[in-house]
């Protein structure tokens, strides 16, 4: 098989780990080039610590979990709390995902409460529209408090790689990484690993202009 390139945009640190570590991983495993952008550093994210100082903790927690994952961490800039949507930003991220020549991208569900969430999604949107060549999924985080109105189309089997998962999740100390794995997506892996008849799955709705296929490219 023919060594493909996977990227994956998150709002924050810890997003794309909750989203898609396991199917991030898996591609990984094959040998595939992964990379994850996170569109901010989550400099909001610490209570009592400056920006610039939980930017420094979160991003070394980024690092970490990529290095569970094998992927590439890449941090795109924009600031937590305060993305934005402009043109600017989004030749920013189209200039970013055509250097990358993707086969596969993820992001955000676009309906997500979280506006940062929003943000990814809709600058994703835009650059993978100039990306005629690459598969769009979109996943979830933290469904019912998070994620609005998803309905999934595409499931993966995540069964051996979820303590890579949880890994890659526990990496993010600061945020309580294993709090949000037992309160959210251990049970939102074992939901969506019913639905899909296996053990643990990931999710996700597949917007595509040109086919209907219902299995990731090369899983």
């Amino acid at each position: 098989m023919a060594r493909m390139t996977v990227v994956c945009v998150g709002a924050h640190p810890d997003d794309p780990e909750s989203g898609c570590a396991g199917t991030l991983t898996r591609y990984a495993a094959l040998g595939h080039a992964v990379t994850v952008v996170y569109l901010t550093r989550g400099e909001r994210g610490i209570s009592g610590k400056s920006l610039d100082e939980a930017a420094t903790i979160r991003s070394a927690e980024c690092e970490a979990a990529c290095r569970i994952i094998g992927a590439k961490p890449v941090f795109f800039g924009q600031i937590d709390g305060a993305t934005e949507v402009t043109q600017a930003q989004a030749d920013a991220m189209k200039r970013l995902l055509t250097a990358e020549r993707p086969d596969v991208v993820f992001t955000h569900w676009p309906v997500d409460t979280h506006i940062d969430h929003q943000v990814a999604s809709v600058l994703t949107i835009r650059a993978w529209m100039s990306l005629p060549t690459s598969s769009l999924y979109f996943f979830e985080v933290n469904s019912g408090s998070q994620t609005e109105g998803f309905l999934p189309n595409t499931h993966v089997d995540i069964s051996s790689v979820v303590e890579q998962k949880k890994a890659a999740l526990f990496a993010h100390i600061s945020q309580d990484g294993q709090g949000i794995w037992r309160q959210h997506h251990e049970i939102m892996a074992l939901w969506r690993g019913r639905e899909f008849g296996v053990p643990a799955a990931e999710a996700f709705v597949h917007l595509s202009r040109d086919n209907h296929a219902r299995n990731l490219p090369g899983l």
